[in-house]
C-alpha cells in the first residue's frame, strides 16, 4: 500500500477534534497532514477488519474530488457490511463525522465519502466486474491522441 500526499478539496472545521485512540488533535493540521491521518485511519480499521486485497490509488493530478481512494474486498456481503459499519463508526470517533455513505443496504459495493478518501468496499465478483483500479490507473489517464 502507498500513502498519497497532495492537496485537500477540503478544509477542516474548527471544532476541537481529538483522534480517540490515537491520543492526538486534529486541530492545527495541514490539509496534507489531515488528509494522510484520515487515509491512516481508514487502512488500519480495514487491516483490523481483515480487509482483502486492499488497494489505494493517489488521485493528486487525476481528480479534485478527493486526495486517494481506498478499494477493498470483503468474503460476503455481511463482511462488507461490518467493515463499513466499522470505518463509518471509527471516522465518526476521530472527528471526522461527515462522511457520507452508499450502498450499505445491498452490502455488495458500499461507498463511504470521507471528503480527502473515498473507499469502496466489494464483495469480491463485484470489485471484479467494475475493476475501479483499471478505470484509475496512470494508463486510463493518458493524454487523448488527437487527428492531426
Amino acid at each position: 500500500m502507498k500513502l498519497v500526499s497532495g492537496g485537500s478539496r477540503r478544509e477542516g472545521n474548527a471544532t476541537d477534534e481529538r483522534v480517540q485512540g490515537y491520543g492526538e488533535t486534529l486541530i492545527g493540521l495541514s490539509p496534507e497532514e489531515r488528509s494522510r491521518k484520515l487515509l491512516s485511519i481508514i487502512l488500519q480499521e480495514l487491516d483490523d477488519d481483515k480487509a482483502e486485497d486492499v488497494v489505494t490509488i493517489s488521485l493528486a493530478g487525476k481528480s479534485d474530488l478527493a486526495d486517494a481512494m481506498v478499494v477493498a474486498s470483503g468474503r460476503s456481503q455481511r463482511h462488507v457490511s461490518a467493515m463499513a459499519d466499522k470505518v463509518l463508526r471509527r471516522l465518526k470517533d476521530a472527528g471526522f463525522g461527515r462522511a457520507k455513505v452508499e450502498g450499505a443496504s445491498a452490502s455488495d459495493w458500499v461507498l463511504i465519502d470521507a471528503e480527502e478518501v473515498i473507499v469502496h468496499l466489494f464483495r469480491p465478483e463485484v470489485r471484479s466486474f467494475y475493476n475501479l483500479e483499471r478505470v484509475w490507473s496512470e494508463a486510463a489517464h493518458a493524454p487523448a491522441k488527437t487527428d492531426t
